[in-house]
C-alpha cells in the first residue's frame, strides 16, 4: 500500500521536533471520554501530563513503564478539559493506535534523530 506523499520538509524543519524517550509512570482514564487517556510520562529532564487518544486501544495497567515516543516541545494543548504537554506518537493500523515503542533499552529522555 502507497501512500501519497503530501509535502516535504527540510532537515531543519525535522530538526525543530523534538522526539524524545519517554517511561509511562502513571495512567488513568479521563472522565466522560472513551478514547482519552491521561499519563504521566518521564522525558528523563521531567515528568510531563500527556493526554493521548488511545483508550479504545489499549487497558492502562498495560502501558505502566512502558518506554513510547514523545514529541516534547509541541503547545500544550486542552483535551477534555485537560492540559497535555506533549504528544505520544503511534501509528494507525486499521484505525487503531500501535504506539512507538523500542525493542532495546535507551535512558528516559534520550533525542530521537
Amino acid at each position: 500500500m502507497s501512500e501519497e506523499i503530501l509535502s516535504q520538509i527540510s532537515i531543519e524543519d525535522f530538526a525543530r521536533v523534538q522526539l524524545r524517550v519517554g517511561q509511562i509512570l502513571e495512567v488513568e482514564k479521563i472522565e466522560g471520554s472513551r478514547k482519552l487517556l491521561k499519563l504521566r510520562v518521564d522525558i528523563g529532564a521531567e515528568v510531563r501530563q500527556v493526554v493521548a487518544g488511545i483508550a479504545e486501544a489499549y487497558e492502562p495497567a498495560s502501558l505502566l513503564n512502558k518506554k513510547v515516543v514523545i514529541v516534547s516541545n509541541l503547545k500544550p494543548a486542552r483535551l477534555m478539559g485537560v492540559e497535555s504537554n506533549g504528544m505520544v506518537v503511534a501509528a494507525s493500523v486499521d484505525g487503531k493506535p500501535v504506539l512507538a515503542t523500542f525493542a532495546e533499552e535507551v535512558p528516559n529522555g534520550a533525542l530521537l534523530k
